[in-house]
């Protein structure tokens, strides 16, 4: 199995997060492992959430098997999730990697296989989920943040373009009535 990692792109990070059913169906989100590594920063605990039954299938276990065995055993991924402190020396070895997640600063990466793409969100804080690997199939999810790039229409009810905003950026509503 031939694999590459890769700082994850700024686009790409709310992709290390679980989205709606639509998102996860549109991206080929097969499911993701949620680990951390214990107290003394050596252990492996993990759990799987499934996000699509009939995409993990026996193909696609051996080669997560492998890819996460390759980043916790493999000195060519930088030992990656071998353990906390080894989490935090990749981290802080790549600051770009650096984003605001939902309370604390998290490092995204990507890896690519062939068929597939593990984004990772990674918290090399103790105490803490010490990391989060979302699987796609890569066609899918390549072909989403294409489309993505483009930005959300929002339309009116003929289907007229109103405006667009950026994917993955917010709007503010304002009601005119007061209480």
């Amino acid at each position: 199995m031939e694999m590459k990692i890769r700082v994850l792109l700024p686009e790409e990070r709310n992709y290390t997060y679980t989205q709606s059913q639509q998102l996860l169906m549109q991206t080929g989100c097969i499911g993701h492992l949620r680990g951390d590594m214990d107290s003394t920063g050596i252990g492996f605990f993990t759990s799987w959430d499934n996000h699509n039954r009939e995409k993990n299938n026996d193909e696609f276990k051996a080669e997560f098997n492998n890819v996460v065995d390759a980043l916790r055993f493999d000195k060519g991924f930088g030992g990656l999730l071998k353990s906390r402190n080894s989490l935090a020396a990749y981290c802080y070895a790549n600051p770009d990697s650096a984003f605001t997640g939902d309370y604390s600063e998290k490092f995204g990466f990507r890896a690519d296989t062939e068929k597939y793409s593990y984004l990772l969100r990674c918290n090399p804080e103790k105490g803490e989920y010490n990391f989060y690997i979302y699987a796609y199939e890569r066609q899918w999810l390549d072909s989403h943040m294409k489309n993505a790039s483009k930005g959300i229409r929002f339309i009116n009810s003929h289907y007229k373009e109103q405006f667009n905003i950026p994917d993955g950026d917010k709007i503010q509503i304002t009601l005119s009535w007061r209480i």
